[in-house]
């Protein structure tokens, strides 16, 4: 069965879903504009290696030597090693790891002259320069194996670059990556523009070699792609994917609604129908996704049916209050108004009468309100954590009752156990019980007490009261427990004893049933209990 999740994984969700939309945007920008620098370095090596290699063609054209250059005392990976067939070279600057250098030096003045062989190959690779530049934008500058500068898109023919560090390192044999600063005094171009306002810039050598001898570099150096250049020229794409975003926002919204707000509105619609006296009853809201809404709704559903059972139980107990104040306090008004009309007329016997007839009303108006009290506190009655024992107070009771002169006898013993019920409350229930069969049945009924121990999940305490009195009709079994029911109220009954057993005994977890039996009436309890 779908284990419906808590409000607050619901809520931690949304929240974290909500935490992670920004986090993941600047995450994606971030790795966004890496990818842009590393384009442009991929971008760099591509171009590199093609002029490199027609270098190095119009070198070997040139009648060179054979030990033209100078020995390359770097040693790369093996995977990188040049004496093998493939080189690949592939992208690794990472601008938020990569250090960035301060702009590069300015080319000096060479030593020694440029190598003829060079140059000679250099001018014929010129147009190539130029053409790519026209293309990419690309400041290429080919020098040879002593750093001077023998072909050039820009304005440093002839002049040495040995002072830089990726030049002296690519004549060393090592292709070489890095970012520099770029700085510029032209305003930042707008997104239209074709110039690119990063203000970074990338520097890429790379090493002709040939036999382990370097026979040159290829500088090469772009300016990447500023990111909000490249994301206005993605604005399609960027737009696709805000209306993602707000689709899943909108989602987020909507699951809230269906799972949190609709539910919470229904039960509050509910509750202001119970206020306004409507007494249908709502069903639990069972499609809730979420468990708190789930169980809320079971609670609200479950409290409302008892305020209506408990406002029904009120209204019911009114009435009957009602009817047993009424018959009492109406013979003692009439007896009260015939003394006060005819005092002086009437025989000292007729006056005893009437006195005695207010005397007997006013004593079942007090009992009918003591039974009234107990009968409160039994409904209101909290269990405490005191125990009592059970044989001890049953042995003790039958003793009572037995020196008043009934015939109460315990069946069997006892079993020696703990309730969590006070002394007072298990003898008041006992009590009532034994009351009541005294006030069917006379006091020559006899009552017999019989208790076991029954062990299930948990061990609870039986108790048997039975009495050899007429037993109780069919027609009345399934009232005797209703309060003001009785068949004795002319023998002092109140029909307020059973009630409040009954109530005693939920209010420790307990039960009582009446049940078949061949002759008289048989009580059951059933109390948890702990062995002593």
């Amino acid at each position: 069965m779908f284990r419906k999740p808590r409000l607050r994984t619901i809520l931690l969700i949304i929240n974290l879903v909500i935490l992670l939309l920004p986090l993941l945007g600047i995450g994606v920008l971030r790795i966004y504009e890496s990818e842009l620098v590393r384009r442009t370095e991929s971008e760099l090596i591509a171009q590199g290696t093609i002029i490199g290699a027609a270098f190095k063609k119009e070198l070997q054209n040139s009648l060179c030597p054979s030990s033209y250059g100078a020995s390359a005392t770097y040693k790369p990976p093996a995977q990188y090693h040049y004496a093998s067939k493939y080189k690949y070279i592939g992208p690794k600057l990472d601008i938020y790891a990569e250090t960035i250098r301060p702009p590069a030096l300015p080319a000096s003045a060479p030593d020694i002259a440029p190598d003829k062989y060079a140059r000679l190959a250099a001018n014929r690779v010129d147009a190539l320069l130029a053409a790519s530049k026209e293309v990419t934008l690309v400041g290429i500058r080919l020098v040879d194996y002593r750093g001077t500068v023998i072909s050039s898109t820009g304005s440093e023919m002839g002049m040495s670059l040995i002072s830089r560090e990726e030049v002296r390192r690519s004549l060393a044999g090592e292709y070489v990556s890095l970012l520099r600063q770029r700085i510029s005094d032209d305003p930042q171009p707008p997104s239209t523009s074709l110039s690119r306002g990063k203000r970074l810039r990338v520097f890429v050598a790379m090493p002709i070699i040939e036999n382990n001898m370097v026979l040159g570099a290829v500088i090469l150096s772009r300016t990447p792609l500023d990111i909000r250049k490249s994301l206005y020229m993605i604005r399609g794409q960027l737009a696709a994917a805000a209306a993602g975003l707000v689709t899943v926002v909108f989602g987020i919204t909507l699951l809230t609604s269906i799972t949190v707000n609709r539910p919470l509105t229904s039960l509050a619609k509910y509750a202001q129908s119970v206020v306004a006296g409507d007494k249908s009853e709502a069903p639990p809201i069972s499609h809730s996704g979420i468990y708190e809404i789930t169980v809320l709704s079971q609670a609200v559903t479950s409290m409302s049916r008892t305020l209506e059972d408990r406002a029904e139980y009120i209204r019911t107990f009114a009435a009957n209050v009602s009817h047993e104040f009424k018959t009492p306090l109406t013979s003692i008004r009439a007896t009260v108004e015939l003394l006060e009309e005819h005092f002086f007329e009437m025989s000292d016997e007729e006056r005893k009468r009437f006195l005695h007839i207010i005397s007997s009303d006013t004593e079942r108006l007090d009992r009918l309100v003591r039974r009234l009290l107990d009968l409160a506190r039994a409904d209101t009655l909290r269990p405490s954590d005191v125990q009592c024992n059970t044989s001890e107070v049953l042995n003790s009771l039958v003793q009572q009752f037995l020196t008043q002169g009934l015939k109460v006898h315990l069946a069997a013993a006892i079993p020696a156990v703990r309730i969590n019920m006070t002394r007072e409350v298990f003898e008041s229930i006992v009590s009532n019980l034994i009351e009541n069969a005294r006030q069917h049945s006379g006091n020559d009924v006899e009552i017999s007490i019989s208790g076991r121990i029954l062990q299930s999940q948990e061990t609870t305490l039986e108790i048997d009261v039975h009495d050899n009195g007429p037993g109780i009709p069919e027609a009345n079994r399934e009232k005797i427990f209703r309060p003001f029911f009785t068949t004795a109220r002319e023998n002092g009954g109140s029909g307020l004893g059973l009630s409040i057993v009954k109530s005693l005994l939920i209010a420790h977890g307990g039960l009582i049933s009446l049940e078949p039996s061949p002759g008289g009436s048989l009580f059951r309890l059933r109390i948890p209990a702990q062995r002593a």
